[in-house]
């Protein structure tokens, strides 16, 4: 039977975000949290391939308690079950050392045949996380791809490169990076949404995993990348009016043209 992992984060809706231009940090009170809609379709993926090939699908999220809502809305969609991977010794961690507790946890739940999840989170922009899974788990990686077949115990991955689509073949267990184009996903039932409500939701903490973990990888003390400031980029351009007749303006626009040595 197929075992399939899933790795989503709970981010900022981040057609609402705004940054305090005190502090220059993100201003996160009153922000609505949302799934990841790259992890939206990493968990598609690893429904059609249930579908189609049978197995289950076990979703991940590393997060405080309330990231137990994006669990439930990918259990609402049909996936087998989930796990919350929570606590305070992991706070801090940048993508590397996140990406070294989830490879820990996909260790200590696993093994598993195929790992998915989205191409990058919408409110870091780094793409590192996935296919740093796939080196610490020392396992074969397939970015931004479009569709998947599984023959026996290989992996057959149309993906996209800036030439235009690429077959690949790789053998299981491989790890998957999915795209906006990879598939359109499924909306949740009604039963699913109920069921998801009352479905239990364990938490995995450093002490569950402690025998494979090595503390000097997580949190703030494992994590290279230190971020000096978060600031909005000051506006410099200002726009100019033109009035008048359109032959007035059109001499107006030329000489504003010539001056920026743009003719």
């Amino acid at each position: 039977m197929m075992k399939i992992v899933v790795c989503v984060k709970q981010v900022p809706d981040t057609t609402e975000i705004k940054i305090d231009p005190v502090k220059n940090t993100l201003i996160r009170t009153g922000v609505p949290s949302i799934l990841n809609p790259f992890d939206r379709n990493a968990v598609e993926t690893a429904l059609q391939l249930k579908d189609t090939y049978g197995g289950s699908v076990t979703v991940l999220s590393m997060g405080p308690p309330q990231a137990k809502a994006v669990l439930r809305e990918a259990l609402s969609m049909g996936t087998d079950r989930a796990y919350l991977i929570t606590d305070r010794a992991f706070g801090g961690s940048d993508t590397y050392a996140t990406s070294y507790i989830l490879s820990s946890a996909i260790r200590h739940l696993g093994p598993f045949d195929v790992v998915l999840g989205g191409k990058q989170a919408i409110d870091g922009d780094t793409g590192q996380t996935a296919p740093s899974i796939a080196e610490h788990l020392d396992m074969i990686r397939l970015t931004y791809i479009m569709s998947m077949e599984i023959e026996g115990d290989k992996v057959i991955a149309k993906r996209q490169v800036e030439e235009g689509v690429e077959v690949i073949e790789a053998r299981l267990p491989v790890l998957c990076t999915a795209t906006k184009e990879t598939n359109k996903p499924r909306y949740a039932t009604i039963r699913g949404k109920l069921e998801s409500l009352k479905a239990e939701i364990p938490e995995l903490t450093l002490e569950d995993m402690k025998d494979i973990i090595d503390t000097t990888k997580i949190g703030l003390k494992g994590s290279p990348t230190k971020v000096k400031a978060t600031f909005t980029p000051k506006r410099t351009a200002t726009g100019v009016r033109i009035e008048g007749g359109p032959q007035k303006m059109a001499a107006s626009l030329l000489d504003c043209l010539k001056e920026s040595k743009v003719l």
